[in-house]
């Protein structure tokens, strides 16, 4: 009897294995198709797109939406540069400006806490609108045209401030007080004590933080002026437009008209512009998952 009973047992839980394996493989080829996709059509023919449709499988292989892009590549190499640039100086102040935060938040010797807390909450359910915004900016930052202008509103989140203090939440109080009594100050004990610590937050802040840089265009739209600051989204997006194609003709490009590639030019700046930015889901793939769990189980 009790060797029936492990063998249903064994059973059952090779087929939830088994169920389980599956659904995770479709989920995952759900979530691969439209990159595939996404990178099959930015080299079809444009002829092939009208008559046929998006095809994983180009009949003809085309690379003319690359030519076109790829027709200023100075252009590019400064968007690029550009985006990197907030990209890199955003995500690292950020990361330290809202682990400061989140370490002082979640100290309890600090007075004000709940105070400054509820201040940082507060901003997710209202905010100021773009023309305070702007005049903040524009007239007394004087960020106007300033690569900052594109860089100071994203460096601080307060989901990722609360985030951060969840974590630390986790991270016991002896070793505070035991760094105390070994006569280690605040800053020492933030840096060398709960940073190495608290790498899975910083991770998984990190990754947002970028993502959230490298598709800048709005704030790049609205304050920047010199065509060398351009941030990459707002490049490309201003390649595909109809004035600015016809603008290349007029500067001596070769184009057939009748051929431009207005359907898969649009994939082919999606694959230009996301392309860079998956290389860095890799490294914080390990601490994504632990990160997001801790601080979401905390409240």
């Amino acid at each position: 009897m009790e060797t029936k009973g492990v063998g249903k047992e064994d059973f059952s839980s090779i087929v939830i294995k088994v169920v389980s394996y599956v659904s995770i493989v479709c989920f995952a080829l759900a979530c691969v198709f439209p990159f595939v996709l996404m990178i099959s059509s930015s080299f079809m023919n444009e002829q092939e797109i009208v008559r046929e449709g998006y095809k994983l499988i180009p009949k003809h292989f085309s690379i003319k939406a690359y030519e076109l892009l790829l027709h200023n590549s100075s252009t590019l190499s400064k968007a690029y540069g550009v985006t990197i640039f907030i990209t890199v100086v955003g995500t690292v102040a950020g990361l330290l400006m809202m682990s400061m935060a989140g370490y002082v938040l979640n100290r309890k010797d600090f007075k004000y806490r709940n105070f400054f807390s509820f201040l940082i909450y507060f901003t997710t359910l209202f905010a100021g609108g773009l023309i305070p915004s702007y005049i903040l900016m524009v007239k007394y930052l004087h960020l106007k045209d300033s690569l900052f202008a594109m860089i100071l509103p994203g460096v601080v989140g307060a989901w990722s401030i609360f985030l951060m203090r969840n974590f630390m939440k986790s991270i016991p109080d002896s070793l505070y007080e035991s760094a105390t009594i070994d006569g280690a100050g605040d800053f020492r004990i933030y840096w060398q004590i709960f940073m190495p610590l608290a790498v899975p937050a910083l991770a998984t802040i990190g990754l947002f933080s970028a993502l959230g840089f490298w598709n800048e265009w709005y704030n790049g739209m609205l304050y920047i002026q010199t065509p060398d600051k351009f941030p990459l989204q707002y490049v490309l997006q201003r390649m595909i437009n109809q004035t600015n194609v016809q603008a290349l003709i007029n500067q001596g490009a070769v184009i057939n008209t009748a051929d431009l590639p207005s359907q898969s030019i649009k994939m082919a700046t999606a694959v230009m512009a996301t392309g860079p930015i998956i290389l860095l889901y890799p490294f914080a793939q390990r601490y994504f998952v632990s990160g997001l769990t801790i601080g979401a189980v905390k409240g």
